[in-house]
Formats: structure tokens, C-alpha cells, sequence
């Protein structure tokens, strides 16, 4: 088949999952990821034939697809704050919200760096690294721990450390039963923080794909993270520290009040306007 003729069969074949332009987009990342070509050269060669391989592999790629697998993890990597980031079924996809998240951390530490001499941060369930990985980007003199309890989600997180060149120090431990032994000016994390009883909510393309472990609270609490990283903010959040933290939006009010001992404390809404993120800052007199 023609690159074009493929694009139509890719798309029939796809209908029932994906709307056309969903399909469109798919094709053209996958094709570009097989080929080289671009969307340009997409269009400029849309007559020539594909090779065998690649028609036999696209093939075998909309089979995957019709699963629910997120295309990312068909992929292997995905993008994050414009930077290529590996993924697999062992790590959360990142979502733009912890963009967000992460352009939040690095406003307000930029804000603070005068005042910071060897900025010490910790990242708890850094999962595929996005997080540390990005800030060790924009603050390359920081020194930079993430803790995550999977093994495996530390084999990725790794892999994009060495990948971006970002020296990190990745931990594994389980943080809900871990003593904090450091101090540290920023904290910040992205916790598993959907209730057990938000199950029914989340799409299975979700469920079935992404580590549960990463999604849900592994108690019925789910405000479990919170509520310890409030507690161990206030012991290990040195003078001037500040803590980042992404949240259940229908919880907002409930997290931020688990940092109202804090000098300042802070919801904040995401670009589409759900509470999504609470900052917590430890001044001298705290």
C-alpha cells in the first residue's frame, strides 16, 4: 500500500476506538517513528509505497492500539515540558497537569535561589523521573533525591537520568513507611492520590495499562501522602523551604487544610481551572 492508502486503512481500522482526526494524528506519529518522514513529507510522498517491514509493523502497531494500550507506551517514550522522556507499563504517562506542576516548582525557586545557597530537593514517587529530571535541567547546581517504591519504575527513571545527562540520586523505598534522615529546601510530588472508591471513574485504558500502584491510594485514605509529607515538611523542610504538591482536585480544600501550621500555604487551580496543586513554604519564624 501507499503511504495515503495506509492512512485510510489505519483509520478504518481504528474507528471504533479513535475519532478520524485522533486516527490522523496517531498514523503520522507512528509513520514518522518507522519512516523519518515528517508531516510535510507525509504529504509530499503520500503516493510512494511502504516498505513491507514498515506496512507489516504499522499493522501489528494498530492490533496494540485496539487493546486500549496508550500509544506511548506502543512508542516507548513520550514527551514531557519538550523534552523526550521513556515510558513503559511500569510508569504513569505524565500528564500536562505535572507541567504545570513543574513550571509552578521552578517560578517560585527562581524566586528563591538568592536566598539558597546548594538548593536540596526531594521528589517522592518520581516514577518515570519527569520531575527531578526537569528541575535538575533548570537548577543544575541543585542536589537532586527521588524516592519511588517500584524497582522497575527506577529502571526507567534511570534510563531518562542518563539519557538528559541529569545526575540524580533515585532511592528505592516505600515513603509511607520510611523516617526522613536529610533535610531539604523544596519537596515536591505527584503521590498517588485517587480514592479506592474512584475506581469505577477511571477509564481502563487507564487501569489496565498504567501501574495501579502509581494511580491509586494503597489505603482507603487518600490522603495518606499528604498528610505524612505535611508532617515531614515540618521537620525537614529547612528555613525558606517550600513544598510542591499535585492533588486529587476533589480533595482540595481537605489537602491544603493539612498545611495550614505552615507560614504560607496555597491551592491553586490548573489551566483548566480544577484545584490541582498546593504550595506550602516554612519561613524563619515557623
Amino acid at each position: 500500500m501507499t503511504i495515503l492508502e495506509f492512512k485510510r486503512y489505519f483509520k478504518s481500522e481504528l474507528s471504533e476506538l479513535y475519532t478520524e482526526a485522533e486516527s490522523a494524528q496517531l498514523y503520522s506519529i507512528f509513520l514518522y517513528e518507522k519512516t523519518g518522514f515528517d508531516r510535510f513529507q507525509q504529504r509530499r510522498f503520500a503516493h510512494q509505497e511502504l516498505l513491507i517491514s514498515d506496512e507489516e509493523e504499522l499493522k501489528e502497531i494498530i492490533e496494540e492500539l485496539k487493546t486500549g494500550k496508550p500509544y506511548q507506551q506502543i512508542l516507548g517514550h513520550t514527551e514531557f515540558y519538550g523534552k523526550k522522556f521513556f515510558v513503559d507499563e511500569n510508569v504513569l504517562i505524565p500528564r500536562p497537569e505535572t507541567e504545570e506542576l513543574v513550571e509552578l516548582a521552578k517560578i517560585e525557586i527562581q524566586n528563591l535561589k538568592s536566598k539558597i545557597q546548594n538548593l536540596k530537593l526531594l521528589d517522592i514517587g518520581t516514577g518515570s523521573g519527569i520531575i527531578p529530571i526537569t528541575l535538575k535541567k533548570h537548577f543544575p547546581n541543585a542536589e537532586i533525591s527521588a524516592i519511588d517504591i517500584s524497582e522497575k519504575a527506577l529502571e526507567i527513571a534511570k534510563k531518562n537520568a542518563e539519557f538528559h545527562q541529569a545526575k540524580i540520586q533515585f532511592i528505592q523505598q516505600d515513603y509511607l513507611n520510611t523516617k526522613l534522615e536529610e533535610n531539604y529546601d523544596i519537596i515536591i510530588s505527584n503521590p498517588p492520590y485517587i480514592g479506592i472508591e474512584e475506581n469505577i471513574e477511571i477509564e481502563d485504558s487507564v487501569k489496565g495499562f498504567e501501574p495501579n500502584i502509581a494511580l491509586f491510594s494503597p489505603t482507603s485514605d487518600a490522603l495518606i501522602f499528604y498528610k505524612k509529607i505535611a508532617k515531614d515538611g515540618e521537620k525537614h523542610l529547612n528555613e525558606n523551604g517550600m513544598i510542591f504538591l499535585e492533588i486529587n482536585q476533589k480533595l482540595g480544600k481537605e489537602t491544603l487544610e493539612l498545611f495550614s501550621n505552615y507560614s504560607e500555604s496555597r491551592l491553586i487551580k490548573d489551566l483548566s481551572g480544577n484545584d490541582r496543586f498546593v504550595f506550602a513554604k516554612k519561613s524563619s519564624n515557623f
